[in-house]
């Protein structure tokens, strides 16, 4: 059966998906780390996953603010190995075949025991956990087992051969098995003349462009090192600049090309996984705040208001605007009508002890709260079209 997690797909529905993860569950010596493991695969607890030669590698996310940097290592198949595995699958085209609709077939893999046995997985982690293994190596462990689910080609490389190296020994092996298997001598290649060669004619249409990916590619492996950037933070702008690239193909212009410094980082701020000033975003926040003259705080409040409204939600936190007869006068009797607090007016805002209500330009209200007798304004709630619906969310927290 395969192996399943609490919440979503299995994390093994091939049989040498179900090796991968026997080879470590045969072995380990704590199933209670196991099921955390499985609980953090699960739950995204695991970054963009490298695989090398001999090497698994992937940051995984624990209890602490910075991701421990997790792997897998696994002997690499000697010459010999290969040369026995590739000469067979190059005798037999099913094996070709098979591995090009991204399967494997149980005779291949038992040429050079391709598989990993018990105890053939062994895991490091910079958490300073000691189990064998811990829930993070066995977090990656699971998580790897889909990535082979989905392509045999991922364990070829882990023992040694990338996929354009083995499809073209094979492609090499099979044009020359052929060639000894002809008997009849190839006949003469037909001459043309050059002038005929080169004489002008239409061209073909250019092929059509190759078809946009699904989404943004993985960002590469960024290993720490003495006086180089913050991976962690490498990895931050490798993806951003993935995800802008990916939206530039799909839309054809870059949706952020026209926000101003303090815009994108706001952007790059609210983006940031988690909530709240935490270990993990202090940093980045310092960072952005230094970088575009503003505090932490002034940052903190501008990312409240981009989680709540995006640009229109950050341009009513930052400007108040004389708004058109209509929609702001009838919000005051709309209020009262509802039995709400009576709010003063003030340009696009109207004011209570301890909320606040913005109409913003797109017609929306924007929430806001603050202590009594303070004017330190954060923006709250779901914005609506309806007054009434905003004050109701912001007493109803």
């Amino acid at each position: 059966m395969p192996r399943r997690p609490a919440h979503g797909g299995p994390f093994a529905a091939t049989w040498w998906g179900e090796a991968w993860l026997a080879s470590m569950e045969d072995t380990a010596l704590d199933p209670a780390r196991l099921g955390r493991g499985r609980a953090y695969a699960d739950g995204g607890h695991v970054d963009a996953i490298t695989v090398t030669p001999g090497r698994v590698m992937a940051y995984v996310h624990g209890s602490r603010p910075r991701p421990y940097r997790t792997q897998l290592r696994l002997r690499t198949l000697g010459d010999d190995d290969w040369e026995g595995l590739l000469r067979s699958a190059a005798e037999r085209p099913e094996h070709i075949a098979a591995l090009l609709d991204r399967d494997m077939p149980h005779a291949l893999a038992d040429l050079s025991d391709l598989l990993p046995a018990a105890g053939d997985l062994v895991p490091d982690c910079s958490c300073p956990d000691d189990g064998y293994p811990c829930k993070h190596a066995a977090a990656l462990c699971y998580q790897t087992a889909r990535l082979l689910d989905a392509d045999p080609f991922v364990l070829l490389l882990v023992r040694g051969r990338a996929e354009h190296e083995i499809l073209a020994d094979l492609t090499r092996r099979s044009a020359a098995r052929s060639a000894a298997e002809r008997t009849a001598a190839a006949p003469a290649l037909p001459t043309v003349p050059a002038a005929e060669a080169l004489a002008p004619r239409a061209r073909p249409a250019l092929p059509p462009p190759l078809p946009v990916p699904e989404r943004p590619g993985r960002s590469p492996d960024y290993p720490a090192a003495p006086g180089a950037p913050d991976p962690f933070a490498l990895d931050l702008l490798a993806t951003e600049a993935a995800v802008r690239a990916h939206a530039l193909l799909v839309l054809g212009a870059d949706p952020v090309a026209d926000l101003t410094p303090w815009q994108d980082a706001v952007r790059l701020a609210a983006a940031h996984p988690g909530s709240g000033l935490t270990a993990s975003t202090r940093a980045l926040y310092r960072d952005l705040a230094a970088a575009t003259d503003r505090t932490p705080t002034d940052l903190a409040r501008a990312v409240a208001a981009w989680r709540q409204g995006g640009l229109a939600g950050l341009d009513a936190l930052e400007h108040a605007w004389d708004p058109p007869a209509g929609p702001f006068d009838r919000a005051r009797p709309a209020l009262a009508a509802a039995g709400l607090p009576a709010l003063r007016p003030w340009r696009n805002r109207l004011t209570g002890p301890t909320l606040q209500l913005r109409l913003g330009r797109d017609g929306l209200w924007y929430g806001y709260e603050s202590d009594r007798d303070r004017e330190d304004w954060w923006p709250r709630g779901v914005p609506d079209t309806d007054p009434a619906g905003a004050v109701i969310a912001l007493l109803g927290r």
